[in-house]
């Protein structure tokens, strides 16, 4: 049986050890790899705290060659999630320098991912030191995004007799925003500093716009024996330069990394899955909707009285309960917040279009610049209601109870949400990048919108949210086969973990 190490910063399998989609896909993939009969282990660092779980048992110290000397770190099993995957932590105070719990944390300026890249290069040197020092090392390492992308180069610059230089590496792009660039040399935190005497070809590791500097991302694109995307349409998205005068996102200036890996047949764009439990969310009715947000209003509620909010809206539920839950940062929310004619953002044409009668929750946290956007168009619309922050208990019932989903991502590798929202019925109106596209198709599962700059994606976007209010509202034998149908549509991880065995892991 093939034996699989799946690496990552993030898992939900985890109390609190997600952050974005990586831990998604790190709580789903690797159940379905154990089904098609491979021996799945799935690795994350510890943070100062998975150790220490109740369901966590040490398994063995591990000596790591870093910063010039030797550290002991800690191997714990922790046994949670199926016990067909192997679920392990490594533990060592470089991993947690901030305390512990935190995955990632924000850098000085001027030092971008100063703190995060020498912590993952600690974490990327104790995972190549267990892989040499293993009595059965695996066959394949399945990295994920770039903070596990100095794993290749250690391979590759290593020991040629160590057992890590026969292990196959296959990588996984989940998002080309964040690379991990730091200097070679002069800093703390850069890989002369982390890496002493590394025998290494530069021009293998350095960032192709900033020479002096290492590029995670661009180490593993150019090391790794295989390469996916998490869509076949971001695949070849990142083919092409980024343009922001269009607002594409493509490459973000390693497109021709990725081509090199598309021309030696490296590349491939395998779709995420979605889970789908038999036991989904039920719809609530608007009263038990209206207890549950009254929960957690005085924490979430932006900058409108909780109490003034649920009075106003105890009564009938809106005619259209519009939705968006995700991350407020600049991948995710632009759209929402560019002008249109007429209106000072397209979110508030789409208040307008939508009417006093309906309702738009938008449930999500990120970069307080634009939280604070969202917070100043709440206080001045009362159909739109901003819920900063995210919990489970909310999003689950929301999802089951709302109308219609709002999801305009600038750039989407795959996305969840969208997959999240058909399942239970939910039309989506996207912007067709990425996963997107791949996964609404307009008119019959959703409703998918395109533009050639910002300005003509926030008025077709616009347009597109007129076009589904109107579908329910005049035609809904038409409306109703869209929910049935986005209902029925499957994105599954079985054919995904069919994909990576065949592709990427065993792919010649």
């Amino acid at each position: 049986m093939k034996r699989v190490w799946l690496v990552a910063a993030e898992n939900d399998v985890l109390p609190r050890g997600k952050v974005g989609g990586v831990g998604d896909v790190v709580r789903d993939l690797p159940l379905a790899l154990a089904g098609i009969d491979l021996d799945v282990s799935v690795i994350t660092p510890s943070y100062g705290m998975f150790h220490a779980l109740p369901e966590a048992t040490f398994q063995r110290e591990l000596n790591v060659e870093f910063a010039g000397e030797t550290q002991v770190a800690e191997i714990y099993r922790v046994a949670l999630g199926d016990s067909a995957v192997k679920q392990f932590v490594i533990e060592h105070p470089l991993l947690s320098p901030h305390g512990p719990g935190r995955i990632y944390v924000s850098d000085e300026p001027g030092k971008p991912f100063a703190i995060d890249s020498a912590k993952f290069a600690f974490f990327n040197a104790a995972v190549a030191a267990w892989v040499n020092d293993s009595k059965t090392p695996p066959d394949v390492l399945h990295l994920n995004d770039w903070h596990t992308g100095l794993i290749p180069a250690l391979r590759e610059f290593g020991d040629p007799a160590a057992p890590l230089r026969q292990v196959r590496i296959a990588f996984t792009v989940h998002n080309l925003a964040y690379q991990g660039v730091r200097p070679f040399e002069g800093d703390p935190s850069s890989l002369e500093a982390w890496f002493p005497g590394m025998n290494a070809h530069w021009q293998q590791l350095q960032d192709p716009r900033y020479p002096d500097c290492v590029n995670f991302m661009a180490v593993a694109i150019r090391l790794a024996d295989s390469i996916n995307t998490v869509s076949p349409s971001y695949a070849l998205e990142v083919l092409r330069p980024s343009d922001p005068a269009t607002g594409f996102s493509g490459g973000e200036g390693l497109e021709a990394e990725l081509n090199e890996a598309h021309f030696e047949g490296r590349l491939f764009g395998i779709l995420n899955g979605c889970m789908y439990p038999k036991d989904l969310p039920r719809e609530p009715s608007w009263g038990e909707m209206l207890k549950l947000i009254g929960k957690q209003a005085p924490i979430m509620i932006a900058d409108k009285p909780a109490k003034d909010w649920l009075e106003k809206y105890k009564g009938k539920r809106p005619k259209n309960l519009i939705l968006s839950i995700g991350r407020v940062v600049e991948q995710k929310v632009p759209l929402f917040l560019e002008p249109v004619p007429g209106f000072g953002s397209a979110l508030e044409a789409i208040l307008d279009a939508a009417g006093p009668e309906s309702l738009f929750i938008m449930l999500g946290n990120g970069q307080e610049a634009l939280e604070e956007r969202f917070a100043a168009i709440a206080r001045s619309n009362d159909n739109f209601l901003y819920l900063r922050g995210y919990v489970d208990a909310l999003s689950g019932p929301l999802y089951a109870a709302a109308d219609l989903f709002l999801m305009p991502s600038s750039f989407e590798p795959c996305g969840i949400s969208q997959m999240l929202a058909m399942r239970v019925g939910q039309p989506c109106v996207v912007h067709a990048v990425g996963g997107l596209k791949d996964t609404v198709e307009h008119g019959v599962t959703g409703f998918v919108f395109a533009g050639e700059t910002p300005a003509d994606q926030a008025e077709n976007f616009v347009s597109c949210v007129h076009e589904a209010l109107a579908v329910k509202q005049n035609k809904p034998a038409r409306w109703k086969k869209i929910c049935a149908t986005a209902a029925l549509r499957r994105f599954s991880w079985e054919v995904a973990a069919l994909n990576y065995q065949q592709k990427l892991y065993q792919h010649e």
